[in-house]
């Protein structure tokens, strides 16, 4: 009587499965990711002593460019709903009298650091991503005009828990950043960051 052979098949994984869990963490992982936009000012921040790293959230940021502009930042906290950068552009709007609509608000909120007067602030909002950058020419932070320290006393009220820190160039000049330093220590701030290079630098006995 003759045999019955069983014909041996190699194995096979059907991979398709795979292939769409992958896609679908790509889409994912692509709606949700946010890059940060870059910032209004180029900073060549200076060396430092100080291993401390600035907090990533509950800050407000000030900059200070080589040619001595200010710029100002701040997030929205911890809980983006309680929509802060809205409201402390409301409060500057009522304050200094220059009406931003509910979309310009919204848009605010998204947006990265900025420098420029108030009045300019509408036309930055609105204005298109390449054209932003030719709008930054500073926020006055003279004592008859002092716009940098209303955002600095709004961001405080509207987020207590924010930290300041206050990054500037290497090359700025001495006196715009102490003169940053007192306006702070003037709104009653006495704890702030200075923002330097991420390395570290060791300072020997012989550079002292």
């Amino acid at each position: 009587m003759s045999k019955f052979k069983i014909a041996h098949k190699a194995p096979h994984i059907d991979m398709t499965p795979m292939v769409d869990l992958f896609f679908l963490l790509l889409t994912f992982f692509m709606l949700t990711t946010s890059f940060r936009p870059q910032e209004a000012a180029q900073v060549d921040t200076p060396n430092s002593n100080s291993g401390l790293l600035a907090p990533e959230k509950n800050v407000f940021t000030i900059y200070i460019s080589k040619d001595d502009k200010a710029f100002f930042n701040i997030d929205n906290g911890e809980d983006s709903t309680s929509h802060v950068r809205a409201k402390l552009l409301k409060d500057m709007s009522t304050y200094f009298r220059v009406p931003f609509n509910a979309a310009e608000l919204s848009m605010f909120e998204k947006l990265p650091s900025f420098g420029m007067p108030i009045k300019d602030v509408k036309t930055w909002i609105n204005a298109e991503p390449s054209e932003r950058e030719k709008l930054h020419t500073g926020i006055p932070m003279d004592s008859l005009d002092n716009q940098l320290g209303m955002w600095v006393h709004f961001a405080r009220l509207n987020n207590p828990k924010a930290e300041v820190t206050i990054k500037g160039d290497a090359e700025s000049d001495y006196e715009v950043v102490k003169k940053v330093f007192d306006m702070v220590q003037d709104k009653k701030i006495d704890r702030f960051n200075l923002t330097t290079t991420l390395e570290k630098v060791e300072v020997k006995p012989e550079n002292r």
